[in-house]
């Protein structure tokens, strides 16, 4: 079978088989295979693919070339290990000749890397191996769709779809394995754990208003940062209701969050910079402001512009990464958890209501700022748990990039 996908749940043993496949035929002289991952993290952490490779041949008579990231045999086959994180890294091996090729993670990449990889499957007439490309993957992360159209639900006869289930691996700690994966946002926790790859993004599956209790006021938080999503715009006559500007203010004290006040705007930026100052002053100096940072000119310039007004207060930029449904995911799986509280206002109706129809809504400001306010104090809070050895200065633990 030329084209094969194992995958579905979670710890299935994937990343084994797929290793397993590439190491058919070592004993082949002249045969190669590559394994590949996205990034060259995800290839060298402890228990990846290029780890369990390490722990299967070392004291065997296979040698590491640790430059070129292979393993030779006696035989003189090789296995290659690589990573596609650039846009153009897959030209990386042009000119390269495989008989196998195995994606770790097939959901992670675009499907025209794994399209011209194809082209690097080739054989000498007398190389008695057969050509295969073969892949690993758990549902969701960019590549879903792609492979779930090439795979799952494809008809076409060169290419197989193997179901990965819990079951497959029995000597994993189910249990335990079972229950990290309960803590998950309801999305993830469907793909990983069931293998399901029709599981779809619909209203209430990141939050539901009955997750959040809603309490008359807050304890003292040991860490609160108003967060800044500047979507907004005025309404006009031909766009009725634009995008909101959203700041979200929300506090820590272990192990809840408390979202303490939303002021929500639909106003043109002068405005807005002057709300955002009134509120920074009413907020107090002890209050971190965290604006999100979108590409282009014009947000550092209003970052500029409000540090410049507001001297003395913490004001930075940071930049977000990912879609706003993988920004959401901590923060819904937080939430769930019972572990995110509100407190009483005018402003918890449209709050709720936007929420719990993320992401089909006709908005999402909230939600930016949710996901923006939790990453950020999650992570100020990681830097000032720091060591005593490690010296942090505020500013140095306000200026955070979201995870």
């Amino acid at each position: 079978m030329p084209e094969i996908l194992f995958g579905g749940a979670a710890g299935g043993g994937k990343s084994d088989a797929l290793l397993m496949a590439a190491l058919q035929y070592v004993h082949v002289p002249g045969y190669a295979a590559l394994l590949l991952r996205r990034t060259y993290p995800d290839l060298a952490l402890p228990g990846a693919i290029m780890d369990r490779a390490h722990e299967w041949l070392q004291g065997t008579d296979a040698q590491w070339h640790e430059k070129e990231k292979t393993w030779v045999f006696p035989s003189g086959a090789t296995l290659t290990f690589g990573y596609l994180d650039g846009p153009r890294d897959h030209f990386r091996y042009q000119g390269a000749e495989f008989q196998f090729i195995g994606f770790d993670e097939l959901t992670q990449f675009k499907e025209q890397q794994y399209l011209y990889l194809h082209s690097r499957l080739r054989r000498l007439a007398e190389l008695d191996v057969p050509i295969r490309m073969r892949a690993a993957s758990n549902p969701g992360d960019i590549g879903h769709e792609w492979v779930k159209a090439r795979f799952v639900v494809s008809t076409d006869p060169s290419r197989m779809f193997v179901p990965a289930t819990l079951d497959d691996n029995p000597y994993l700690d189910r249990e335990t394995y079972i229950e990290s994966l309960q803590k998950l946002d309801p999305v993830t926790r469907e793909q990983l754990l069931a293998g399901n790859w029709d599981v779809r993004l619909v209203p209430g599956m990141f939050f539901r208003r009955e997750w959040f209790e809603i309490v008359d006021r807050a304890p003292v938080c040991d860490l609160v940062v108003r967060y800044w999503d500047f979507a907004g715009s005025k309404p006009t006559s031909s766009r009725k209701d634009p995008d909101w500007t959203v700041g979200l203010l929300l506090g820590y004290k272990p192990p809840y969050f408390y979202v303490l006040d939303v002021v929500r705007m639909q106003e043109s930026p002068g405005t807005v910079e002057a709300r955002v100052i009134q509120t920074a002053e009413i907020d107090g100096r002890a209050v971190p402001v965290i604006i999100e940072q979108e590409p282009g000119s014009s947000s550092l310039y209003l970052i500029n512009s409000l540090i410049d007004q507001l001297p003395g207060y913490a004001v930075t930029g940071v930049p977000s990464t990912g879609s706003k449904q993988t920004r959401a995911k901590p923060v819904s799986s937080a939430v769930e958890h019972g572990k995110v509280k509100i407190v009483r206002g005018e402003w918890n109706r449209e709050f709720l209501a936007e929420l719990e129809y993320f992401p089909e809504g006709a908005h999402d400001d909230q939600v930016d700022a949710l996901s923006g306010a939790h990453t950020a104090l999650v992570d100020l809070w990681k830097l000032l748990a720091m060591p005593a050895d490690d010296v942090v200065t505020y500013d140095d633990a306000i200026s955070i990039s979201p995870v």
